[in-house]
């Protein structure tokens, strides 16, 4: 059986267009199969739409979720609810082509991998967010403790074996493309060139994936911790050398007399300070989150075959 994990916050407008193309491309490789489209929380249209197309093909179904929680849980609210022996994540503004399937399924049934990823080797649209996508795959691949992630996103297909590894990891500050990554197995990819969005505006703002960027480079990289250490025993050196000047400047009588330096140093360090106890403090937060053990998701209605647990 295959299953594929959709969520969806507020996408009246591709709804039809996203089933039917969906549909189209898994119905040309199996027919045995299920689409758990997750609704995040939509407050328009969107859930009565779906329900409509799944009084006409039943292997549609819905998840419905008691709020917005993020897409993140959303993709995991899916998988922990899809039945499949293969089973897929795909966004639901259409700019991951569901044409990819077919390609994705051969791969990962012919070649025996655990997990095909579905890789971006070129974007449209939105100029700004492409540029900001680029920056941070590479800026991750610099300093990320995974370097093979690249270009990768949440499109990709997985076996049973490796759904059930990712769904062990219980984190709830979760960056689904690298705990995809870090389980392991066999993995694949399958190039593309990402689509612009369809219609309507998208969801995540830019501040929302400056938040997914964060949680990825302070989950899979200890390189801002690290930051903090050399930047500080750098800073340790040049003061010691600074001092050992000015010892030599009194000493010699030819010390500059005025405090604009002091006051200068006393600022410089006290930013630096500053900036590690906000870094700190991210880390004190993440820890927080994982400490307080809250669920990621609550569902409001299963509009389905009831999952087994």
């Amino acid at each position: 059986m295959f299953s594929l994990v959709i969520p969806i916050y507020n996408e009246e407008k591709l709804i039809d267009e996203l089933i039917d193309r969906t549909v189209q491309a898994i119905d040309s490789f199996t027919k045995d199969y299920e689409v758990i489209i997750v609704d995040d929380g939509s407050t328009d249209q969107s859930v009565s739409l779906i329900l409509a197309r799944r009084e006409k093909n039943n292997k549609i179904k819905l998840l419905s979720l008691s709020k917005n929680f993020g897409h993140q849980a959303a993709f995991t609210a899916g998988l922990e609810y899809a039945r499949g022996d293969i089973v897929a994540m795909m966004d639901g503004d259409l700019q991951d082509p569901p044409e990819l399937l077919t390609a994705m399924y051969n791969k990962i049934t012919g070649e025996e991998y655990d997990i095909v990823g579905a890789k971006r080797i070129g974007r449209k649209g939105a100029g700004g967010r492409n540029l900001y996508a680029r920056l941070f795959h590479s800026v991750f691949k610099s300093i990320g403790d995974i370097r093979s992630m690249g270009n990768y996103g949440n499109y990709s297909m997985m076996k049973r074996i490796a759904v059930d590894a990712l769904l062990s990891m219980k984190e709830k500050v979760r960056y689904l493309p690298g705990l995809r990554t870090f389980i392991g197995f066999k993995q694949g990819d399958v190039e593309y060139v990402r689509e612009k969005r369809l219609k309507g505006k998208s969801k995540m703002k830019l501040r929302n994936l400056f938040s997914l960027a964060s949680d990825a480079i302070y989950s899979f990289s200890r390189f801002p911790i690290r930051f903090c250490l050399i930047l500080g025993t750098l800073g340790t050196l040049v003061f010691m050398a600074a001092g050992i000047y000015v010892l030599v400047a009194k000493a010699t009588g030819i010390a500059v007399p005025g405090w604009s330096s002091i006051l200068l140093s006393i600022y410089f360090l006290g930013s630096v300070q500053l900036v590690f106890l906000g870094i700190l403090g991210e880390y004190i937060f993440r820890n927080y989150k994982e400490s307080q053990n809250r669920p990621v998701y609550f569902v409001r209605k299963f509009y389905g075959d009831t999952p087994e647990k």
